[in-house]
């Protein structure tokens, strides 16, 4: 079963949060993190991933903090999934650093394909689903 990790989960409570405090200001981990009661460790490194996707900014300093770098409805939740998450994929054999044949019954597997057509259709749902909507 498609589940997405704590890490995915954080992200979109992260991302919501700058989503709804972007007028300007920097909003900090820590600040997120007691906000939403999660941990801040994970916070911090969902924040970093995101500068480091370009989903956000970082500013250091007294002021300093992050903030988005578009506008909620220019942000599909698939770039906040994937920059947190390598592999959500359905089945393990879907995952790109996961090669076809390391799968034992991949000579007589009849699912995968199917699932291939499920996963993009979950693929285009997250695409088509903006940051805007989960405000």
């Amino acid at each position: 079963m498609l589940k997405l990790s704590k890490k995915t989960e954080y992200a979109f409570m992260a991302a919501r949060h700058l989503a709804l405090n972007n007028s300007g200001k920097y909003s900090t981990a820590k600040e997120i993190a007691e906000d939403y009661q999660i941990p801040y460790q994970l916070v911090a490194k969902v924040l970093q991933k995101f500068v480091k996707d370009n989903l956000a900014t970082s500013f250091q300093g007294v002021s300093g903090g992050y903030r988005l770098n578009k506008k909620p409805d220019e942000i599909p939740l698939i770039e906040i999934i994937r920059s947190v998450e390598a592999n959500y994929q359905l089945t393990e054999c879907m995952q790109e650093a996961t090669p076809e044949n390391n799968c034992s019954h991949l000579d007589c597997c009849k699912i995968r394909n199917p699932l291939v057509g499920i996963q993009l259709k979950i693929d285009d749902l997250f695409q088509q689903t903006t940051l805007k909507q989960i405000l």
